[in-house]
């Protein structure tokens, strides 16, 4: 097969290197001039992935066109906020059977979209059955050193997910499927709000029993609004959930965790993103989560103390009083 991935940071670089491994070619489309020069001379992205030797049957490009035209399978690994744009310049050279797999984790801000349902409104309803969605813990680091990780890919067509796990599982990627996209793209967008508070409780030191609760409690607030919007409370339960919840909560790579961390610190939300040229997906989707809850009409508290504390300049300490002070409830009541 012909794969092309779109976007070239950590996970997109990560991702090509491990199909480079199956498939004989593969075309990465690079939006930076510095990144496709690092690429076209030392064969490595040191910019998002340093220290990675990139197969030399990998196709680096800035020309859409030239990256997706002919292609079989297409893989979108570009941040959240701008998968529009980037859909709207490969329309004119795709075809209706080329399947398309994202694993941007977020939700677009202005509508609210999932990413499959963003990717559906511009490239029209025929493609429904051709869009996947890829989700689970994989810190794009330990898939570029081949450590053995495990994912969940989802499609409203389950034939095209299991194809998607054919071509692309191996000895250290494995791949789950499903037929909840909801559920799979809700969990791995989510996860990124409630790693940013599980960041927040590691700058302000308060402990192994409150990151336990938050990740408990954050996985109920998952779960809540999954259900609302059509999701499979056990989809939230599986690698694209709680999986990516632990990971992404606890793990030293997470984007979102460090997020959380110098906000503890008294750092302001613009001065920390001035400092990351990697996309920490939860900083806008909280401001999209926020919305849905407020749209079904779920009980979200965590995640509303993260967007207030982002959006509103809120102080931790208080976020922490606000939520230990809620009235007192009967747990399993709260969980779905």
């Amino acid at each position: 097969m012909k794969v092309s991935v779109i976007g070239a940071g950590s996970f997109g670089t990560a991702l090509a290197n491990l199909t480079s491994l199956i498939h004989k070619e593969v075309f990465l489309w690079v939006y930076e001039k510095d990144v496709l020069n690092d690429i076209l001379t030392k064969r490595e992205n040191s910019i998002y992935m340093p220290g990675i030797k990139l197969n030399e049957n990998i196709k680096p490009t800035q020309d859409i066109e030239e990256a997706v035209k002919g292609v079989d399978i297409v893989f979108l690994a570009v941040p959240s906020h701008v998968l529009r744009n980037v859909l709207l310049n490969l329309k004119p050279y795709v075809s209706s059977n080329i399947i398309f797999v994202s694993v941007a984790k977020g939700i677009e801000n202005t509508t609210n979209l999932l990413m499959s349902e963003l990717i559906e409104s511009v490239l029209g309803e025929e493609y429904i059955g051709n869009i996947c969605v890829l989700s689970g813990p994989s810190f794009s680091k330990e898939v570029a050193e081949k450590k053995p990780t495990l994912v969940v890919v989802a499609s409203k067509d389950l034939k095209k997910a299991q194809v998607v796990q054919k071509e692309f599982s191996n000895d250290f990627f494995r791949i789950y499927t499903s037929d909840d996209v909801i559920g799979v793209e809700l969990g791995g967008a989510v996860k990124n709000v409630i790693a940013i508070a599980a960041g927040i409780s590691e700058g302000m030191n308060l402990g192994y029993n409150a990151m336990a609760a938050l990740i408990t409690r954050g996985l109920a607030e998952m779960t809540r609004l999954g259900v609302a919007m059509g999701a499979n409370p056990l989809t939230i339960k599986g690698l694209s959930g709680v999986g990516d919840l632990v990971l992404t909560c606890t793990g030293s790579l997470s984007r979102n965790r460090q997020v959380g961390i110098k906000l503890a610190q008294g750092m302001k939300i613009s001065d920390i993103e001035k400092q990351m040229r990697m996309v920490a997906e939860g900083v806008k989707t909280s401001k999209s989560v926020k919305d849905l809850a407020e749209k079904y009409g779920v009980e979200m508290p965590i995640s509303e103390s993260v967007y207030n504390i982002i959006y509103k300049d809120q102080s931790p300490v208080i976020a922490l009083k606000e939520l230990m002070q809620r009235q007192l409830k009967f747990e399993r009541e709260f969980i779905i």
